[in-house]
């Protein structure tokens, strides 16, 4: 081998491990930082999964539940006369698990009196028998909503109902989740309230939700207008990064970009050592190509390893989400829309709340909402079908791979929240509101 030959060997040898040495620090940092993104090759189950905020946040609703069992509360604050929200949540008893009456905690405690006064809460017991489910006998479900929601003799088919509670039914349950999520939803409706929010009985809502929620309903209205919408179908609270990585629908827009990216490279090499001189004896055929064939390719394999949600995440505020959101955990219907839906859901009979919705969004174009990062998290983890694991099993000692779809439900960077934060964050947008 030529002197010239085996020195620009040795350089081009020197390059790649300065490289390799960067490359790994990168890699080690993006280690770090996505820990907690599902799409991402480091991510980690065994910790991504606990309920860091959840916990603060089911004791600090458990404890306002005790209150209102114990009587210790002073006076248990009702909806105005005129509200702005109807929040609804339906439920019925799951075997060996609550959640329910911690998640109304989550939803009240915190509120001003004021913010207390802009929300008609409905909670829908849907049972036939309303004592089958254990908060029925306890004074908190009395005491703290504004109605208390069963089913009208006079407007449903109790019979029919009643063979929908079934185990056998309840393993698909795909007919009475729908007319449950039906009724309360007319519920709501006949409160006249120009929006309503309807959650699932295990999600927690971080303290604070109701201004955060109220915020992005004034940012759906503004943007709505300000892209010639006439009207918006939901205002999502709640997703999972699970579905928002990097998806395989989308991969002709991946390859095009890395392509460009690594021509990019290579023709900014090319024209350094063009136009710069003094480039020319560093940038040799050898170099371009081991930075636009292998140096380059290294690094965008690592920008996707580290995963969408780390390296494009949402940013914070109210989006559009037509395309990979999920589930029905916590939506935000304007009043304008529920005759739609109603209809819609009446008419199918049979389906999934969500996958109804995303439907009909899909054939009539429909503007949907999402509010970065979410107020509300899914913290159940047995569904009221009984086909899953149980919630209790620590999921830090689980893979990715054997967690059930129910399990998979989760917001991660719920879980990052500060509870000290929110709380300062929730006195000070009061105080504004009544001028202190």
């Amino acid at each position: 081998m030529k002197p010239s030959a085996a020195a620009a060997g040795s350089r081009l040898l020197r390059i790649f491990l300065y490289f390799l040495a960067v490359f790994s620090l990168l890699a080690f940092y993006a280690r770090t930082i996505s820990s907690r993104d599902p799409g991402s090759i480091f991510f980690k189950p065994w910790t991504a999964y606990d309920a860091s905020y959840s916990s603060v946040r089911a004791h600090e609703a458990d404890s306002y539940i005790e209150s209102v069992n114990n009587a210790t509360m002073r006076s248990t604050p009702k909806a105005s006369s005129q509200p702005g929200l109807c929040v609804g949540i339906a439920s019925i008893a799951r075997n060996g698990v609550r959640y329910f009456k911690t998640a109304v905690g989550t939803v009240l405690d915190g509120l001003s009196e004021e913010e207390r006064a802009d929300i008609h809460l409905i909670l829908f017991i849907a049972h036939t028998d309303p004592s089958q489910h254990p908060a029925y006998s306890e004074p908190w479900l009395h005491e703290l909503p504004d109605q208390v929601l069963l089913y009208n003799p006079a407007e449903v088919d109790i019979d029919h109902i009643r063979s929908l509670e079934t185990d056998t039914a309840k393993v698909s349950g795909r007919e009475k989740a729908l007319f449950d999520y039906t009724y309360l939803l007319k519920a709501c409706e006949a409160v006249n309230t120009p929006y309503t929010v309807m959650l699932e009985d295990d999600v927690f809502a971080l303290d604070g939700w109701y201004h955060r929620t109220r915020e992005a309903l004034a940012s759906a209205e503004k943007q709505t207008k300000e892209i010639g919408g006439s009207n918006w179908l939901y205002l999502r609270l709640f997703y999972t990064e699970e579905l928002l990585g990097w998806n395989s629908e989308e991969w002709s827009t991946y390859l095009f970009y890395s392509i460009l990216t690594v021509l990019l490279v290579t023709c900014t090499c090319l024209g350094a050592r063009r136009y710069e001189p003094r480039l020319a004896s560093h940038l040799s055929n050898e170099t371009i190509l081991l930075f636009s064939g292998v140096c380059t390719p290294l690094l965008i394999g690592l920008f996707f390893a580290t995963g969408r949600a780390t390296m494009m995440p949402i940013p914070d505020g109210v989006h559009q989400m037509p395309r990979f959101g999920c589930c029905s955990q916590a939506f935000v219907f304007p009043r304008s829309r529920i005759p739609d839906l109603t209809e819609l859901y009446e008419r199918k009979r049979l389906g999934y709340v969500d996958m109804l919705t995303e439907e009909f969004a899909n054939e009539n174009e429909e503007i949907r909402w999402a509010v970065t990062p979410v107020v509300m998290q899914h913290a159940g983890r047995r569904s009221s079908k009984g086909m899953n694991n149980d919630p209790y099993t620590p999921l830090k000692h689980k893979n990715k791979a054997e967690l059930t779809e129910v399990e998979k439900l989760w917001n991660f960077r719920f879980e990052t929240q500060d509870a000290e934060a929110l709380r300062e964050e929730h006195v000070l947008v009061n105080d504004h509101v009544l001028g202190y």
